[in-house]
């Protein structure tokens, strides 16, 4: 019997990702943003051509069963990298992105398993000129981005998958064997990334790094994020840092929120209940049921979000969300 399976990483750059004086040549349209990939994947290829990601990580991997035990095993995919289009005026430049080498390391076999790994990235063509926290304390070349995907294929027929390291930007969506959205990367740090990530600190030379990775919401709250994002006033964005309570439960409260980056914990009479990643729509239940908050939110990592009204956003939509949230009863 032949097992296969896969996982795939898309990275690309939400709007919210830059901050500060970083965010210039995003505003000035000499760079930009991109588009969420969708729901599912379904071909790689056009996106890339469509420039609608910075690069993926396709790890493919099957292994061949006789009377329960694993007899042979092999590793395919790799790497997809796009390219870098830099305007000014009406003239565009486009650079052809910098791939590093796909990372293979021989998998490990277990007893009815073997787990897969590879690390696909690298970095734009274009230049970027920084300081950078140690020498040569100034880099032109751009910073290098990366993930690192595991895959353990099980001889009964099992596939598990995981985003289990990436470089802090961009963001980082993570889909299974039939191409849906499976998990997502829950922090973007675009400073640290800048400052830190060149040289040897990679994969490619002496270090990882932990992904922060969380839950998928549903596609109904990924519709109505754009709806509070693009759908006339523009919401205001608060942070929150480590630690501290976007909001108590029992305290009053009429303002939805988007939750655009890092990872918040929901406590219910001080128990945690659940964490939400960028995509979560919360606060709804306290518009929905007398304007109360049911829950306590709190941030597991420094978050931002977009604070919207209630009256931006559909009710019977809002009713919907909060079907998926009562985790307390769960």
């Amino acid at each position: 019997m032949r097992v296969e399976s896969s996982v795939t990483s898309v990275s690309w750059i939400p709007s919210e990702a830059i901050r500060g004086a970083f965010k210039l040549p995003m505003e000035l349209g000499i760079s930009h943003y991109d588009e969420p990939p969708p729901d599912v994947l379904d071909d790689l290829e056009a996106l890339r051509l469509a420039d609608r990601f910075r690069f993926a990580n396709v790890l493919a991997a099957w292994i061949e069963v006789e009377d329960g035990r694993v007899v042979g095993h092999g590793h395919t995919g790799g790497g997809h990298i796009g390219a870098t289009t830099i305007r000014v005026g009406p003239k565009t430049a486009t650079f052809a992105a910098v791939a590093l080498p796909d990372l293979q390391p021989a998998p490990e076999v277990g007893d009815g398993w073997v787990r897969f790994l590879q690390t696909a990235g690298g970095r734009t063509g274009a230049p970027m000129p920084r300081r950078v926290n140690r020498p040569p304390f100034v880099q032109l070349t751009a910073p290098t981005a990366w993930t690192t995907l595991a895959l353990t294929l099980h001889a009964d027929g099992r596939a598990e998958h995981q985003l289990v390291g990436a470089s802090s930007f961009p963001r980082h969506w993570v889909y299974d064997a039939e191409g849906k959205l499976a998990a997502k990367s829950g922090l973007i740090d675009y400073k640290s990334w800048a400052l830190e990530s060149f040289g040897t600190h990679s994969p490619w030379g002496d270090m990882d790094s932990a992904a922060v990775v969380t839950q998928v919401e549903t596609a109904l709250e990924r519709e109505l994020s754009t709806t509070i994002m693009r759908g006339g006033a523009k919401p205001k964005k608060r942070k929150v840092k480590a630690g501290a309570a976007l909001v108590e439960q029992g305290d009053e409260g009429d303002q939805l929120y988007l939750l655009l980056d890092g990872v918040l914990g929901v406590e219910v009479n001080g128990e945690p209940l659940a964490e939400v990643g960028p995509g979560a729509i919360l606060g709804e239940r306290a518009i929905l049921e007398g304007g109360r908050r049911t829950s306590t939110l709190r941030a597991v990592t420094a978050c931002t979000v977009a604070v919207a009204s209630a009256d931006q956003v559909d009710r019977e939509a809002l009713a919907e969300v909060a079907k998926g949230h009562r985790r307390e009863d769960g």
